[in-house]
């Protein structure tokens, strides 16, 4: 299998994505992350820009991994400053890294325009840079900063860039698609010229290694990455998740995925198995939700909704899936919907009841309420939790958790002097045992959350161990105005899984109730299969 580097840029070129900000706990973890992945490279931050990439890397030389090494990212030497006189070179140095990343120029029109240096002068403040940080027995990758643009209006100056970083001593010339608006074919054509120039025509990488840098400006970070690679590109710069400044970078997951399934290369060291669950993992530290529809580890890359699809997937997978899920770490998923057909409903229920069978009379009346309660306005495709839980009632095999005698709510207008501008009272009984409860809020739903979370932890300590990821409101009558009905979708986590229910009413408050009790329930359900389990 061809061998290619992976260097994930989360912590500097991701960090740069609107709305992306770590902690420098953070970024310990995603280096973690990373390192368990097993990803090559690890591109950690700038530690001469900001005082909190010195704090990471002074922590980070704690760090004991086992796959990855950290890179520190730079410039290239001001040019009225020697290397030594250089603040953020210096900077760079005392991040400890065996690694370095260095960018500079190679468009003609960024030297005289931007830099306002003449091209002589960027050349020397290339090999100059690169030569120093070798004399100080740094490895270094040289980011060979819109390189795509820079060949197409110059191919001659750029090439020199090039030269200039190879002259100084790196180890490897990372070619960037800055702007992000490169064609495949300008990729592919320039990637292979540079492969052929400083590699030879076989293409030898222990020459020196050729990388690719792409951005998704034009939706081709990812085809750009790969025809690189077809070209004779070894190293591969990324952001795990794709995120980044503008519309993003190239998307580490799916490039990863696509190379070792698609295109026999080995890119990590860790299982591919454990793409999706740190992909996960990765999110959740970012404080994102996982784009559901993302290749290979999205919550949709392997969901089926139309009955002829699903009925298709259960006799053979391989009719419509291109990998299998698990492959990636992924798992299959059936949408329920009015689309979906009877061997839908089957395939869920045996999770519960394997002697239900198509003959059985009770999946037609699944059916029947699935597709009467979607009619009503809800949607079970995008919650599954509250799916199993309705099939659960059908079948005979729920069992509430606890009933409730009523919820009241109120709100003040200005805020309490904490901030605070809700309340809710509950009145709720587990087994008998009455418990009256009440909680304040940033609001009515927050007030109603924490009024049920104080009645319940009592009862099931589990329930403190649940919060929620996202909550959306969708009015599904707007002709109604204020009285339109609304459904609610929440989705939960435990720290270890996710799952999503749903609640419809007119009352944007009963149907919050509704979906926030499918959430604690399915938490305790699944927290009594897995004793039972441990039981038998």
């Amino acid at each position: 299998m061809r061998k290619i580097d992976i260097l994930d840029s989360t912590l500097r070129d991701g960090s740069q994505g609107e709305g992306i900000s770590y902690s420098v706990q953070d970024k310990i973890n995603i280096v973690r992350a990373l390192d368990e992945l097993g990803v090559a490279f690890i591109e950690a931050g700038n530690p001469g820009s900001n005082p909190k990439d010195m704090e990471f890397f002074a922590e980070a030389k704690k760090l004991s991994l086992k796959n990855s090494k950290l890179v520190a990212f730079g410039s290239t030497r001001r040019k009225d400053l020697t290397c030594a006189e250089d603040a953020n070179l210096q900077s760079l140095l005392s991040a400890g890294t065996e690694y370095v990343c260095i960018f500079g120029k190679t468009w003609d029109f960024q030297v005289t325009e931007i830099l306002h240096a003449t091209l002589e002068e960027n050349l020397e403040m290339i090999r100059d840079t690169v030569s120093y940080l070798v004399s100080k027995n740094k490895q270094v990758i040289f980011d060979a900063e819109h390189f795509f643009t820079g060949y197409k209006a110059n191919a001659e100056y750029a090439l020199k860039a090039l030269e200039a970083a190879v002259e100084g001593g790196a180890v490897c010339l990372s070619l960037c698609e800055t702007k992000g608006g490169a064609m495949p074919m300008e990729c592919y054509n320039a990637t292979k010229t540079v492969v052929e120039k400083f590699c030879g025509v076989d293409g030898n990488p222990s020459r020196i290694s050729i990388g690719i840098h792409t951005h998704n400006d034009s939706g081709l970070a990812v085809a750009n990455s790969l025809l690189a690679v077809e070209a004779g590109a070894t190293h591969v710069q990324g952001v795990l998740l794709g995120f980044g400044e503008r519309t993003g970078n190239a998307n580490l997951s799916t490039i990863i995925a696509d190379l070792q399934l698609k295109l026999d290369c080995q890119c990590i060291a860790g299982e591919l198995t454990n793409l999706t669950p740190i992909c996960k993992r990765v999110a959740e530290i970012t404080n994102i939700a996982l784009d559901a529809g993302m290749p290979y580890v999205g919550a949709s890359a392997f969901a089926h909704k139309a009955g002829m699809h699903i009925d298709a997937v259960i006799k053979n997978p391989f009719a419509y899936e291109h990998v299998t899920p698990d492959s990636v770490g992924n798992e299959r998923v059936f949408l329920m919907s009015e689309v979906a057909g009877r061997s839908m409903i089957i395939e869920k229920v045996q999770k519960f009841d394997k002697s239900i069978t198509k003959t059985s009379p009770i999946v037609q009346d699944i059916v029947k309420k699935v597709k009467d309660l979607e009619h009503e306005g809800y949607q079970f495709e995008g919650a599954d939790a509250s799916f199993e839980i309705l099939v659960r009632k059908e079948i005979g095999k729920y069992q509430p958790f606890f009933n409730l005698h009523y919820y009241k709510t109120s709100g003040e207008f200005p805020r309490f002097a904490d901030g605070q501008c809700a309340f809710c009272q509950v009145k709720l009984d587990v087994d008998g045992q009455v418990c009256v409860t009440a909680g304040e809020g940033d609001g009515p739903v927050n007030a109603m959350d924490v009024a049920l979370r104080k009645a319940l932890e009592s009862f099931y300590p589990s329930v403190s161990s649940i919060h929620l990821t996202d909550y959306k409101v969708r009015v599904l009558d707007g002709k109604s105005a204020t009285a339109s009905k609304v459904r609610v979708l929440i989705e939960s986590s435990d720290g270890n899984d996710s799952w999503a229910t749903m609640g419809v009413s007119s009352d944007v408050m009963e149907a919050s109730y509704i979906a926030l009790v499918d959430s604690f329930e399915y938490k305790l359900i699944k927290d009594l299969e897995k004793k039972f389990a441990k039981i038998l």
